[in-house]
């Protein structure tokens, strides 16, 4: 029986999602790659975080939905944050990362960026037309 538990996201890029972990100090491996589990058992995932204990963290894409889901053994899950908290640290940096790419990629530069008490981040991009 598999200890791995898939929760979903709505994580679609796999550049903004590398970019977010690394904004965040997580180191992580490019895959595909296996992500260790419980009794030696393996799921293959495109981005591994490694964690002391030998049980993995990984984000593979789902071809259903597009979307890049975590693929973990919740029993050994060790990291400073709960699951949910993880993700939504990572979920607001991947966020952060695709707009100021998108935003990049349409001839804009980030002008002012502003973390809020409650933690939102509040950005403001322009684009000088000359």
């Amino acid at each position: 029986m598999s200890h791995f538990s898939q929760i979903k996201t709505k994580i679609r890029n796999l550049e903004s999602l590398k970019a977010a972990l690394t904004d965040l100090g997580t180191p992580w491996k490019s895959g595909p790659c296996d992500v260790k589990g419980y009794q030696g058992q393996t799921e293959t995932a495109d981005v591994v975080i490694t964690q002391d204990n030998g049980y993995d963290i990984g984000f593979r894409r789902n071809p259903e939905t597009s979307d890049y889901e975590l693929v973990t053994d919740l029993q050994y899950w060790q990291q400073p944050l709960t699951v949910q908290g993880f993700l939504n640290q990572v979920t607001q940096r991947y966020a952060y990362t695709t707009v100021l790419s998108e935003a990049t990629k349409q001839g804009f530069q980030l002008a002012e960026e502003q973390v809020k008490a409650d933690g939102s981040v509040r950005l403001v991009v322009q684009r000088w037309n000359g």
